[in-house]
């Protein structure tokens, strides 16, 4: 498996105002696909309803020891789900037992019973509160008011000290229910924060927090400052590829989706980021490019005695379980690179109509396609509000600095389109 930074063909050099005009548009759209703060809200106290529920349950009492969240909540990396006409989020959680729980449950009909305990459990809550459920392969989900939904998966405590992050790992049903398959949900967020807080090493840091601050003149409404660009970077990167993805595969067709798992493109993101981010780089769009394009070298691929592949990626926190062993079929192989390589075309397209000034409709058109409709519409209501911003701006300078009695006078027409 490759760890350490490649050669690649060189890139035409983009200007740090090109780079901080992306981000700022990078920020729009990753604020138009995450929940709002009465969404994350009315979330988390439905799921604190329902952990207090099951934990009084008889089939879990003095088992259950926390209901969390995982996944892209923990994260910080949260989207849309692939369906956009929802307007729900969805949530993935964690019943969590203590190791000793693990006793009633060995033998090969273990993780059934766990299961079928647990469905039994939240069938109850759901009834009581009216809400729908669904049973799955290893969890149940439950689908709260205003289209939230949660994944909630039974993970029984199994420590593996010999293992990095291991005093966090568990046990989790495996999808024939017949056995207990490695995980460590908490010791992946870890794994994935201690990656986040590597700092970039960026040789114009300067250049670009003064084009962020030249971007926030022109546009008067305000900008994050460029350290809470660098801050949030790997966030907000996993952000747009798994926007990108969900565009690019479409809403999920069963057993005949063949987009690679959010897990899957995370943990290479972190990974990818790991390695590049100590490496001097310009500005954080170099960064975020060379990220993108190294994310295939960071998975192994072993060639099989019929000529097809098996890919390995193991869990940095689990490592008996392979993140890339969905993957393994050469339908989604190849649909993984195809989507590599429209990832790509696509930054590229929309970079080039940033650093060539092609004008806010070209611009939107090349972000729409590689990022849905719904950011299109964040970034015309984002520029309708720097227009009225500019105007208001327009007239209180003029109003404040007259000697004489005040004159309202209109401001310049805006003209600020993505220059």
């Amino acid at each position: 498996m490759i760890r350490e930074p490649v050669t690649l063909p060189q890139r035409p050099r983009v200007s740090t105002r090109s780079s901080a005009r992306f981000f700022r548009l990078a920020d729009v759209i990753a604020r138009a696909h995450e929940p709002t703060a009465t969404q994350l809200t009315a979330l988390e106290r439905s799921y604190n309803s329902t952990g207090e529920f099951l934990s009084a349950c008889p089939e879990f009492q003095g088992d259950l020891i926390q209901i969390h969240a995982h996944g892209s909540r923990q994260l910080g990396t949260i989207v849309r789900p692939r369906d956009d006409s929802r307007e729900g989020f969805d949530i993935d959680l964690i019943a969590r037992l203590a190791s000793g729980a693990g006793r009633k449950y060995e033998g090969e009909h273990g993780p059934a019973l766990l299961l079928d305990r647990l469905h039994r459990a939240l069938s109850r809550y759901a009834d009581a509160h009216g809400l729908r459920l669904h049973r799955w392969e290893r969890c149940a989900t439950l689908e709260y008011a205003e289209g939230m939904c949660a994944d909630i998966a039974p993970v029984i405590d199994s420590p593996l000290l010999t293992a990095p992050l291991g005093e966090t790992h568990g046990l989790i049903p495996d999808r024939e229910l017949r056995l207990f398959d490695s995980t460590n949900p908490r010791g992946y967020a870890k794994h994935f924060d201690l990656a986040a807080t590597i700092s970039p090493n960026f040789t114009a840091v300067m250049s670009f927090s003064e084009a962020m601050d030249s971007v926030t003149r022109a546009e008067v409404a305000p900008l994050p400052d460029a350290q809470e660009v660098f801050d949030r970077l790997l966030c907000r990167l996993v952000q747009l590829l798994k926007l990108h993805r969900n565009v690019a595969f479409g809403i999920a067709q069963g057993s005949q989706d063949l987009a690679p798992s959010s897990v899957f493109l995370t943990t290479l993101a972190a990974m990818a980021y790991a390695v590049e981010a100590p490496q001097p780089h310009e500005s954080p769009l170099e960064l975020l490019l060379d990220i993108v394009e190294r994310m295939p070298l960071h998975f192994e691929r072993i060639s099989r005695s019929d000529g097809s592949e098996e890919w390995v990626l193991p869990n940095p926190s689990a490592p008996r379980d392979n993140l890339a062993g969905g993957m393994n079929s050469p339908a989604r192989q190849e649909a993984f690179f195809f989507w590599h390589n429209r990832l790509i075309g696509d930054l590229k397209r929309i970079l080039h109509a940033i650093e060539n000034h092609e004008g806010l409709d070209v611009l939107i058109k090349a972000l729409e396609g590689a990022f849905g409709p719904r950011c299109a519409s964040a970034i015309q209501q984002d520029q309708t509000q720097h227009r009225q911003s500019n105007r208001v701006a327009g007239r209180v300078a003029l109003i404040s600095s007259a000697a004489a009695a005040p004159v309202s006078v209109a401001a310049r027409p805006h003209t600020y389109f993505g220059r």
